[in-house]
């Protein structure tokens, strides 16, 4: 696994996280006929909050980025991108075993949702998501807080 670090975002990095999330994000979105760049840009411009948000990087170099945004019953998994040729590397398993220790130790509920056929589903199950409900395009997943999850 490559050598890296997670910063907390700012206001500066929403371009950078913008065109990942273009690059990412395009085969799957192909494949199911939505596929707008433009359009996927703005939606992360649109709902970037950057106090939920760290930014990944490898050698110092922008890599990623993920955000956990707080809601009513659940933190929210979010804007969870790694650059392509650092997928399957271990990098994002890490940060997102990290980020599930934090929630665990809170007692937080984790929501995601991950695009119906992602192999990312894959990456999510293993860490104790599972399937809540689904759409034509989404599949909305839950992971209860370890502690929880023990004692039933």
């Amino acid at each position: 696994m490559a050598s890296w670090e997670i910063r907390p975002a700012s206001a500066a990095d929403v371009e950078a996280v913008a065109g990942l999330r273009s690059v990412v994000l395009r085969a799957d979105l192909e494949r199911l006929g939505r596929y707008d760049e433009q359009r996927v840009r703005q939606r992360l411009r649109d709902g970037f909050a950057p106090a939920h948000t760290w930014v990944i990087e490898v050698g110092g170099v922008f890599a990623g980025c993920v955000s956990l945004r707080p809601a009513e019953d659940a933190h929210w998994l979010e804007h969870f991108y790694l650059t392509p040729h650092l997928q399957g590397g271990g990098i994002g398993a890490a940060v997102l075993r990290g980020l599930l220790e934090q929630c665990d130790h809170d007692g937080a509920r984790v929501r995601l949702n991950v695009l119906r056929g992602s192999p990312a589903r894959r990456l999510y199950e293993r860490h104790g998501f599972t399937v809540e409900t689904a759409d034509p395009v989404d599949v909305f997943m839950v992971r209860e807080p370890a502690s929880t999850l023990r004692h039933e």
